[in-house]
């Protein structure tokens, strides 16, 4: 029997790496029953972080569902790494939830993974909330941290647990909406207390904070705040619910994931607070057009995830997002219009799948095998649109790949085509100049972890390498030569004759121009001496393809009998040699604009590193968040290789930055001294 939709709740779980937001989803699994123990990362049997790849490194590598009943409501909670590395992971999740959970760490209050996760809820419009992890640590002091997150994030951060002291010791929680104090079993279970005289204080500010943050989502709430009056229990139940939805409140929790402390009342808020999918009423539309959720409409689904597996093969990962889906229903894909049959649904829960009938609007599932379709997809009943497709930052961090074992090269190809499938922020590039299977990944981490999976899933090790830049040549002279091919073994020989005008050029390639007067050589002739002079642009004199250039053709001299096309061709490659000899030849490398969005404390910590890349700083203007800065650049590739990495260094994974080339420049003759050096053997 399929869950309805009202009774459905999709919950992400966001923070920094290590804040416990797996904790937390196995805790929720154990005290709703739907595990009967309580996973540990320690001991790597989590139901969430179930890939051997999560279980050896201890945290989450991939966003995975773990779906609760609780009372009478489906939680579909969301696990979500907390790695900058693994960020497509949390677009994909945003993108199917209908409320964020950020989770902190007490000790450590808001790091650089709380500030992301909430500007990645708010971009991605999604009602949020707050769940102060750890706070029965010795070192965790919740006022501090409650205090950072309401100067940080503004006054909509609303308290509705927070930590009892007994003894000077953290002993439960106190419920604000209920005016309880909560003491947890070993089970996580709570009884109910009096609030003791040692959190009396704390009760009565922080309550405070949450009947203002109430009141300020009704004008009637209003009007009996100031005015003295008892907020009842559910007029705050019903307003949470309402401010949460509207953004009006951000309601913060507290608890102890690995005690299970604090961890039912946050389950109960979320069934009786929190919003379901139709709360949104709307869903965009990849036309930028907004359509209207249907509960009881056409059946429609979007596949946020797409996982690449060598057993069960394609495993397609979706929401229902209008109507209900049932068991061998046909729906047609909208990308590339093929029909696919939902042969099998399941819902699950880590590895583990349960086949189901039919899913109803709102709620989440997996399909596998569904060959033509693939991340970002719409299918639809009868009707044809597309919703808005999620987008994923682009990969710079590049490394070339081999295989560790010989004959292994296509299987390469095979695998990386598998987990692009997979992963939005990988790409794949077979460089013909370089000769080079270059792989471009968010950061070290996620490149490591890609090279596991290609192991542990299609039995191909790989070795990563330093990518090599193409570079090429020009000429900074003109060079006025000649060049003969003559040749005689007996009987018919060989004759070319050519003086080309080599000069250099505003136009990339080879210019061609033919100044000839008297046939002094033949027409027939003139296509032979370009394709010579362009065959030998292959390497220049340091070895690197030779663009840039103009050749003019003005004079030469032939053989009646001997001349042939293979003559004027060699003897165009003469004369390109004796180009090479005098016209200076320089090294050309790739250069491009660069975008650098930074904090903007940090923006002389960036010009300075720039500046060290050879980089040109062509300006700044204010970003579009707040108090952030977007530098542009002018830098050449070879000086960004390390980029991704020493940006998120300098920064602490805050900034952000976009590259395109724009074209070849110069190289520094100290620069290229090292470069011919470096590349003399190859």
């Amino acid at each position: 029997m399929s869950i309805e939709t009202k009774k459905i709740r999709n919950v992400a779980l966001l923070g920094h790496g290590r804040s416990g937001k797996t904790s937390l989803a196995e805790a929720m699994l154990y005290i709703s029953s739907a595990t009967d123990r309580l996973g540990k990362i320690a001991d790597g049997n989590t139901v969430c972080d179930y890939d051997p790849e999560e279980i050896a490194r201890g945290f989450s590598l991939s966003a995975s569902v773990a779906p609760v009943m609780w009372k009478d409501a489906k939680i579909n909670v969301i696990d979500t790494p907390g790695y900058l590395d693994f960020s497509g992971e949390v677009n994909q999740a945003l993108a199917v939830a209908d409320s964020a959970i950020i989770v902190m760490d007490a000790r450590a209050g808001i790091e650089v993974g709380t500030e992301l996760a909430w500007e990645a809820a708010v971009a991605a419009s999604l009602p949020r909330a707050f769940f102060i992890n750890k706070f029965d640590d010795n070192e965790a002091r919740f006022a501090k941290v409650l205090d950072a997150l309401h100067d940080k994030f503004g006054k909509m951060i609303c308290p509705i647990t927070i930590p009892m002291v007994k003894d000077g010791a953290v002993v439960g929680a106190i419920d604000l909406v209920g005016q309880e104090a909560h003491v947890f079993d070993s089970d996580g279970r709570h009884s109910v207390e009096t609030i003791p005289e040692e959190s009396a204080e704390a009760t009565e500010k922080y309550r405070d904070m949450l009947l203002e943050a109430i009141a300020g989502t009704d004008e009637h709430l209003m009007n009996k705040y100031f005015e003295g009056e008892d907020i009842t229990y559910m007029e705050a139940v019903n307003a949470i619910h309402e401010g949460i939805i509207h953004g009006d409140i951000v309601p913060v929790f507290c608890g102890a994931a690995t005690k299970l402390w604090g961890v039912w009342t946050l389950m109960d808020k979320i069934s009786d607070s929190f919003p379901r999918h139709t709360a949104k009423k709307q869903m965009l539309l990849e036309s930028g057009e907004e359509m209207e959720i249907a509960p009881e409409g056409e059946p429609a689904i979007f596949v946020y995830k797409t996982v690449a597996d060598p057993f069960v093969g394609k495993m397609s990962f979706f929401k229902v997002m209008n109507g209900t889906v049932k068991r061998d229903m046909m729906l047609t894909n909208q990308r590339t219009g093929d029909t696919e049959k939902l042969a099998h649904i399941y819902t699950v829960r880590g590895k583990k799948q349960t086949e189901v009938e039919e899913l109803c609007c709102g709620d989440i599932g997996m399909i596998p095998k569904l060959t033509a379709t693939n991340t970002n997809d719409t299918l639809t009943w009868n009707t044809s649109f597309e919703y808005a497709k999620m987008t994923f930052p682009k990969p710079y961090f590049a490394k070339s790949v081999t295989p560790a074992s010989k004959g292994d090269e296509s299987k390469i190809s095979q695998a990386i085509a598998k987990l692009l499938e997979e992963d939005y922020t990988v790409a794949y590039e077979n460089n013909a100049e370089t000769k080079q299977q270059i792989v471009y990944g968010l950061g070290e981490m996620h490149l490591s972890v890609m090279a596991a999976k290609m192991k542990a899933r299609f039995g191909v090790s790989v070795n990563f390498g330093d990518v090599k830049i193409a570079y090429r040549e020009k000429i900074t002279k003109s060079a006025d030569v000649e060049g003969k091919h003559k040749k005689q073994n007996g009987g018919s020989g060989q004759y070319g004759h050519v003086k080309i005008r080599f000069s250099p050029s505003d136009t990339e390639g080879l210019t061609f121009n033919v100044s000839v007067v008297g046939g002094t050589v033949p027409k027939n002739f003139y296509p032979a001496v370009e394709k010579g002079i362009i065959d030998s642009m292959a390497k220049g004199a340091a070895g690197f393809p030779l663009t840039f250039l103009t050749a003019d053709l003005y004079d030469g001299s032939y053989h009646a009998v001997d001349s042939d096309e293979i003559s004027f061709k060699s003897a165009a490659a003469i004369a390109y040699k004796k180009c090479l000899e005098i016209a200076s030849p320089v090294i050309l490398e790739p250069v491009g604009e660069l975008s650098v969005t930074v904090p903007d404390g940090l923006v002389g910590d960036i010009i300075g590193d720039l500046n060290k890349r050879r980089g040109s700083i062509m300006g700044m203007d204010p970003s579009d968040k707040k108090k952030y800065t977007v530098l542009k650049a002018y830098v050449p590739k070879s000086e960004l290789t390390d980029y991704p990495t020493v940006l998120r260094a300098i920064t602490q994974g805050r900034g952000s930055f976009e590259f395109a080339e724009t074209g070849y420049d110069t190289v520094p003759e100290n620069i290229a001294a090292k470069i011919r050096e470096q590349y003399k053997d190859e």
